[in-house]
């Protein structure tokens, strides 16, 4: 069968361009200060080469799933709130 037959890598494949592609344009991205749910303040901090910021707007910490990605954009929303 061609591509996207059954059994292909192809879905697969596309996944872990999104993923890379998420890692690169957010790579280094810092995670900003925060108050976690008890009040504490934590300092921001730099993520590694190929990771970025995630988690919450109450808990932060480096990771490289795309899908756990907090943006500065989205950071300095929880701090509005």
């Amino acid at each position: 069968m061609g591509p996207g037959g059954p059994g292909s890598g192809w879905p697969l494949a596309g996944t872990l361009l999104v993923a890379v592609a998420a890692s690169m344009v957010a790579g280094g991205e810092d995670c900003l200060w925060y108050v976690d749910r008890n009040g504490s303040w934590h300092p921001g901090f730099d993520c590694e080469f190929f990771t970025f910021c995630c988690g919450t707007c109450h808990q932060r910490y480096c990771c490289r799933d795309p899908l756990r990605l907090l943006t500065e954009r989205q950071q300095r929303h929880c701090l509005a709130f």
